[in-house]
Order: structure tokens, then C-alpha cells, then sequence
């Protein structure tokens, strides 16, 4: 997120580990390869049903709980402490010059799965930090002389607990026993529309056990796959009706469908890629409800060269999901709510929109399950009524489940229309694939999303859309990772550049406005670029953001004369 109280974004992520590491890591990772219909999982105790029978966790760092589970009732939970990265193995029967299908379904921090001793090559995937179950799956073969091979999982120095469930080795049978194969689950129950929008309809349905995933038919034909119990189908057209079918899955097949709803899509409202009326070319500065060391401003200090203003920022509650604010009145020179709802109605009258950002140091969000979106957006919504507030900057630093946050979001914009303002502050490790879930509600809200402005600074070095490596403090390092974001998925219109207004403003990628502006050139009109040249121009690129109008205050607004002018000269 843009920053915590002290003035520097935390990094609890790997800040220093590279793009180059990630790489070679991913690069081990192999195609599955279905198993047929003799094969067996050879692993035993592979979802934890039996604690940590048949496993061995280095450091006393397992356990088994509870919550959350991929399925049955037990998962495994290793955590990661000093220079232990909290590594659980087990050996495996098999037999020599023999392919194997190794998988398993994970959650929570940077998680690992692979195996060694195959005689052969040995293999290993992984994958970044996820709030919601990810399946990690490769293969290996045997050597002509291999009976036996160690399966392990591992979690990341430094980082947040991991959990592991239904961990298969499918292939053919080793003789050391196992789990018995799954069975095809059954059809999915209780399908329901819980949301349309004018472009989208949201589905819920009850859990299947056994199931490791599910197919949305509409229409009779497959439009997605997901791990959850809902999904959210966009890219429809306003006032129609569409038939839905969903059908649960796992490795031995996939179940009959379930009964036919019928979703209608709105007339309007609720679309558009929100903003009502932006700019098309927008500037975005979080604004301190706190006192830092940075200049202490009001709301109507902040110059008018920022189009949106992020007050920064909510606070988690008591409640899961909910939300609140305080305005920091004491640290803000006796500012007062009146004036700061008066100076938010101010800035609304000239053009100007002014949203609450959810994260910050103590803004630390979970959004898990329907009563948890369900609070958020209602508690979100009731700061709009009770501020003023034209919508919400969706900032969090620790994860969050696509799943849910997108149902949130599709609640806030039910109740607040299509007005709503939505943006978003990822990492550069947050975007770096259409598979994290950062950018998976980014994509599932795009009908409703108004900018992604992604944190170009505080950043190791990341993978461009070309593949190549690129450090941060760059024109390079701006233009090529946006073009993930740009060729991913999201409109031009919805991709800003987020970077710090002065050297004070984050740990490390400052950048000169003049970078800052090269970049919007390079991307928008093909001028200005680096090393890397993007493919095509994106002439609707919505902008940039900073942290913070105060950093830029103390700056002397450096950073908004520049960029802020620039950005509203282009095309």
C-alpha cells in the first residue's frame, strides 16, 4: 500500500527477492499429465485427515487445523520461522521408469510443492502468497531403479504460514498403500443469483464434498472454472436473460449439471468502468490522516491538480470485513469533521472526487466469506453517506480472496450505482500474472472499476511483459510492466502509474516527474520510451497517482506541477 503512519510503505512481501528467482522457479514447474484410469494416489494421509501421520515438518513448524480446508476436516498449517522455511515431507512408493502426477491444493503464504530422489529430474512449482486455495501441479518420471521418492511442501523465509491440503501422487501403484482415488462428485446444489449488473450476473451455489473445483455453463456452454463456491460472469449485454448451470469437479471427473437458473441483466447502472465524470486523463493522491513528518493538510489544501484525493485511511473493526474512520483531528491541527465533510463537499463542487482508502498500518482487512463481504460493503457504503465519500481505493497489503472481494464490491456498487469510484493500489508483485489475486478482481469488477494505479516503487526487480527483467527507478521498469496490466485484460482508461511524490515518500523508486512523464508518453504515444517499446499506444491510459499530497506538499507540489499539468495535456 502506499504507506503506513511512518511514511514509508511497509513490505512484508520479498522486497529484495527478483524476478530472475521467480523465474527460474517457475520455469521447473511441467504440464500435468492426466492420470488414467488404473492409477492411484500413492500419497497417504494426503488432506491431514489423520493429523500429521506419514508426514514429517522440519522445526516442530506443522500442524493440522481445522480452518480453512480445501475439503473433508483437516488441513496442514506450517509456518516459517528464522531459517527454517518450515518444510514437510513424506516418502512415496513407486515404481522405476514410471510417470507420476504430482498435486496439491494450497493457501496462505509463498508456498511450494515438489519432490526429489526420482532418479530422473527432479521437479518443483510454486506459488505467490493467496487468500483462497490454489491447486500447484507437475510431473515427474521415475529411474530404472526408483522405488521410492520424497514429496515435499515448503513455505518462504520470513513469510506468512502456509496450508497444504489433498496432496495426490497419481500414477501407477507403488505398493506402499495410499488414499483410495476420488469419486466423481455430485451435481452442485442450491444454484442461486445473488447480483446482476447492467454487464454481469453473480452465481452462489452450495459445496460439494469431494469437489476440488466447478464449471459455469451459460447457455450450456462452459465460460469459467473456479475453486469457490460463486462466481461472478461479465461482458453480457444490458437487459437480457441468460441460463445458468454449474457442475463440480475433481481428478476423476467432472459431475452432472446442476438445475437451470435464470439471470437477467440490468438495464443500467452499475457499469461503464465507474468514474461518472472523470477526466478522461486523471491525477490520484492519497491524502494523510496522519502526521508524519509530511506537511499537514486539509482536504481544500490539496491542489487542484488532483482529480481523485484517497483519504488515507479506513480502519479495520471488531466485525470481519467491516470498516470504519476516524479523522485524526488532534494530529491534524484541531481539523474538524465539519470541516472536513464541508472541505470534501468543496472539492466535489469543483469536479474533484474524494474516496476512502481501505489498508493502510492499521487497516488490515480480511474478506473471507459472504458476511464479511457483506460488512464490508455495508460498512463502506455508510462511510460514503456519512462523509460524502465518492467511493472506495482498495489498498491492502496482505492478500485478499477474489472471490469475496468481488461479491463485496458488486454489493457496494448495487448500493451506490454507477457513479461509484473504485480504484486499486496493488504491488508490482501483486500484477505481475492474471493468476494473482490481485489481479482476478481487478478483472472480475472491470465493468464497475475505475484505475488500477499499481505501486511502482519499494519493489524488487520484476518481470516485464516481454520477459525480460527490469529494476525499479526506470522508464523501462514503468512502461513494461504496465503493459501487463494493458495486455492482461484491463482497459487502457484503467491502468494509472503509481509512484512517490519525493524521496521521502517510500523506501525506494523515486523517480523524477520527468520519468513519471516519459512513461505516459511512451505508453500513450509512443514517444519518450526507454529500451522497451511497447507493441501499440494506448492513448486512453487513464494517468498517474502519487503517495502523498502531503510529501508533495513538502516538496513544494513538485510532483503535481509536473505530472499533473502532463497528464492533463494528453490527448
Amino acid at each position: 500500500m502506499p504507506s503506513d503512519r511512518t511514511g514509508r510503505r511497509r513490505r512484508t512481501r520479498i522486497g529484495t527477492w527478483s524476478a530472475v528467482t521467480a523465474l527460474a522457479l517457475a520455469v521447473a514447474g511441467l504440464a500435468t499429465t492426466p492420470a488414467s484410469a488404473a492409477d492411484v494416489n500413492n500419497a497417504r494421509n494426503a488432506g491431514f485427515e489423520s493429523g500429521l501421520g506419514n508426514w514429517t515438518c522440519t522445526a516442530a513448524s506443522g500442524t493440522t487445523v481445522s480452518s480453512p480446508v480445501h475439503s473433508g476436516s483437516s488441513a496442514l498449517k506450517a509456518t516459517p520461522a528464522g531459517q527454517d522455511n518450515a518444510q514437510c515431507t513424506q516418502s512415496v512408493a513407486v515404481k522405476p521408469n514410471s510417470t507420476y502426477s504430482l498435486s496439491g491444493w494450497v493457501q496462505g503464504g509463498y508456498t511450494y510443492l515438489g519432490v526429489t530422489g526420482t532418479g530422473t529430474t527432479d521437479v518443483s512449482t510454486w506459488t505467490l502468497d493467496t487468500a483462497s486455495w490454489k491447486q500447484l501441479s507437475t510431473t515427474f518420471t521415475t529411474g530404472a531403479s526408483t522405488t521410492s521418492v520424497t514429496v515435499y511442501t515448503h513455505g518462504w523465509y520470513g513469510q506468512a504460514a502456509y496450508y497444504a491440503d489433498d496432496i495426490s501422487v497419481y500414477g501407477p501403484d507403488g505398493g506402499g498403500g495410499g488414499d483410495p482415488a476420488p469419486t466423481v462428485p455430485a451435481a452442485p446444489a442450491g444454484l442461486t443469483v445473488s447480483g446482476t449488473t447492467s454487464s454481469s450476473v453473480t452465481l452462489s451455489w452450495s459445496a460439494v464434498s469431494g469437489a476440488t473445483g466447478y464449471n459455469v455453463y451459460r447457455n450450456g456452454t462452459k465460460v469459467t472454472a473456479v475453486t469457490g463456491t460463486s462466481a461472478t460472469i461479465s461482458g453480457l449485454t444490458a437487459s437480457t436473460s441468460y441460463s445458468f448451470q454449474v457442475t463440480a469437479t475433481n481428478s476423476a471427473g467432472e459431475s452432472a449439471k446442476s438445475g437451470t437458473v435464470t439471470g437477467t441483466t440490468a438495464a443500467t447502472g452499475g457499469g461503464g468502468g465507474g468514474g461518472g465524470s472523470l477526466p478522461k486523463h486523471a491525477v490520484t493522491g492519497y491524502w494523510q490522516n496522519f502526521n508524519n513528518g509530511a506537511k499537514v493538510q486539509k482536504i481544500s489544501d490539496v491542489p487542484s491538480a488532483y482529480d481523485i484525493i484517497a483519504v488515507a485511511f479506513a480502519d479495520a473493526t471488531t466485525t470481519p470485513g467491516a470498516v470504519s474512520f476516524n479523522l485524526d483531528s488532534a494530529g491534524l491541527g484541531g481539523y474538524t469533521v465539519d470541516q472536513f465533510k464541508a472541505d470534501i463537499k468543496a472539492k466535489q463542487a469543483a469536479g474533484k472526487k474524494v474516496i476512502v482508502s481501505i489498508g493502510g498500518q492499521n487497516g488490515t482487512v480480511s474478506i473471507s466469506d459472504s458476511a464479511s463481504a457483506a460488512n464490508f460493503a455495508n460498512s463502506v457504503y455508510s462511510l460514503m453517506q456519512t462523509y460524502g465519500f465518492d467511493g472506495v481505493d482498495i489498498d491492502l497489503e496482505n492478500g485478499l480472496n477474489a472471490t469475496y472481494m468481488t461479491q463485496a464490491l458488486r454489493s457496494l456498487s448495487s448500493k451506490a450505482g454507477s457513479s461509484l469510484i473504485i480504484t486499486m493500489a496493488p504491488q508490482t508483485i501483486d500484477m505481475q500474472s492474471t493468476s494473482n489475486t490481485y489481479f482476478q478482481t481487478a478483472l472480475n469488477i472491470k465493468d464497475i472499476l475505475t484505475v488500477v494505479n499499481m505501486q511502482y516503487y519499494n519493489s524488487g526487480s520484476m518481470l516485464g511483459c516481454d520477459g525480460k527483467v527490469y529494476s525499479q527507478g526506470s522508464v523501462d521498469f514503468l512502461t513494461a510492466l504496465a503493459c501487463i496490466q494493458l495486455e492482461g485484460g484491463l482497459s487502457p482508461s484503467q491502468v494509472g502509474l503509481g509512484l512517490p511524490a519525493s524521496t521521502s515518500g517510500a523506501g525506494s523508486g523515486y523517480v523524477s516527474p520527468t520519468v513519471v512523464n516519459n512513461a505516459l508518453d511512451c505508453l500513450s504515444k509512443g514517444t519518450g520510451c526507454g529500451t522497451f517499446k511497447p507493441s501499440k499506444t494506448y492513448p486512453d491510459l487513464r494517468g498517474a497517482m502519487t503517495w502523498s499530497t502531503n510529501w508533495d506538499a513538502t516538496s513544494g507540489n513538485a510532483w503535481s506541477n509536473a505530472v499533473g499539468a502532463h497528464v492533463h495535456a494528453m490527448p
